[in-house]
């Protein structure tokens, strides 16, 4: 199965929820979250059971990589941007 995890950064990654992509009822889901003010997080994950797919997020090894990338001073240099455009681009669709 493949889930997809979700957090609104108000109350941080620790609070979470996830959602089956192979539910029929996944994108109305997503919609819904998304516009509850949360964002994807990270990548899919490939788990037998919800359970093991909150075992491997809550590992943090998805956020692993994006500590590696952040080491190296390009990586880190095209990640800050690209947080700053989320920023940005949230701000924005909030005022409109």
């Amino acid at each position: 199965m493949k889930f997809q995890f979700y957090y609104n950064q108000e109350f941080g990654r620790e609070n979470f929820t996830y959602l089956n992509m192979e539910d029929e009822t996944f994108l109305a889901e997503k919609d819904q979250l998304i516009k509850a003010g949360f964002e994807v997080d990270g990548d899919v994950i490939l788990a037998q059971s919800s359970e093991e797919a909150v075992e491997k997020y809550k590992s943090n090894f998805i956020h692993v990589i994006q500590e590696y990338s952040n080491s190296h001073p390009e990586s880190a240099i095209a990640n800050f941007f690209i947080e700053v455009y989320k920023s940005i681009f949230k701000k924005k669709k909030k005022s409109n």
